[in-house]
């Protein structure tokens, strides 16, 4: 959804011609983050507690129409306020970072099957607890429960927690163009939406894709990859963002292209995590 809602902000955008990592074209990336998570920290949780509204709104064009108006491309906001329905939950809420790992993969078949899997214990050995002895680690995702009365994602019995995985499918004429996934907590819907743009607006391809570098904002600041040009870096602080210095956190990618003339797919996976593609 959050991915979604970015990719619907930025579509009014011409990206392209404000050049590929450059200070204007970061900027309004990092914003409509900005904006994206300030709606999911206030509505985002078990799909049976989540407002259909709130979901039908934030994956609405015209609404990413009236949130596209609220970014000034010239400085940073100071802070994005949520989606209102009705009556609104107070200012949403950021998670916590794991500190743990999560896995993604995808594979497909010469019959057209196509899986895109992610999984993750939240943080590492979540839980602490084995399920007897099957060997299986329980998480602990429901440290992502809110507290706040009144909120959707308030813990109760029975309920599921907010939670970040995104396994991603990209379909075109009905058909997979691109399975994919980014590791990473809340990096995943900033990776997907960066790696996306990175093929779709700027035609690399699916390991070039990934291997870009990349961007991930929180409530502590911006990180850019070293490889992102010191102009860049003087544009954003320039336009109000606080740079901070954080290596590892950029999330990792995996994806397979499928290019349905030809037959052939191509396999991507990102050297800043253990992966591997190969075709057999």
């Amino acid at each position: 959804v959050v991915a979604l809602e970015m990719l619907n902000i930025l579509e009014g955008y011409d990206l392209k011609a404000l050049g590929h990592n450059s200070a204007a074209y970061l900027h309004l990336l990092v914003e409509a983050k900005r904006v994206a998570f300030a709606d999911r920290d206030a509505w985002l949780a078990d799909p049976a507690a989540t407002p259909p509204e709130a979901l039908k709104r934030m994956l609405s064009k015209a609404y990413a129409s009236e949130r596209r108006k609220e970014i000034n491309a010239g400085h940073a906001a100071r802070r994005y306020t949520p989606l209102t329905i009705g009556t609104a939950p107070s200012a949403g809420e950021e998670h916590p970072q794991a500190r743990g790992d999560t896995i993604y993969l995808t594979a497909a078949d010469k019959d057209g099957n196509v899986v895109s899997l992610i999984q993750s214990i939240y943080e590492a050995f979540g839980a602490g607890i084995v399920a007897g002895d099957t060997g299986i680690a329980l998480h602990n995702r429901g440290s992502l429960f809110s507290l706040r009365q009144g909120h959707p994602n308030l813990v109760a019995p029975g309920k599921r927690p907010f939670h970040t995985l995104v396994p991603a499918m990209v379909m075109k004429d009905g058909r997979p163009w691109l399975s994919f996934g980014v590791m990473g907590g809340d990096m995943q819907p900033q990776g997907h939406v960066q790696v996306l743009l990175n093929m779709i607006d700027f035609g690399m391809n699916v390991q070039e894709a990934g291997e870009a570098p990349r961007f991930r904002h929180s409530s502590s600041g911006l990180a850019l990859e070293s490889a992102i040009s010191p102009e860049a870096r003087s544009g954003l602080e320039t336009r109000g963002h606080r740079l901070v210095s954080s290596a590892g956190v950029f999330g990792g990618f995996q994806g397979i292209l499928f290019d349905h003339r030809t037959g052939v797919m191509m396999g991507g996976s990102d050297p800043r995590k253990d992966g591997l593609a190969i075709g057999w």
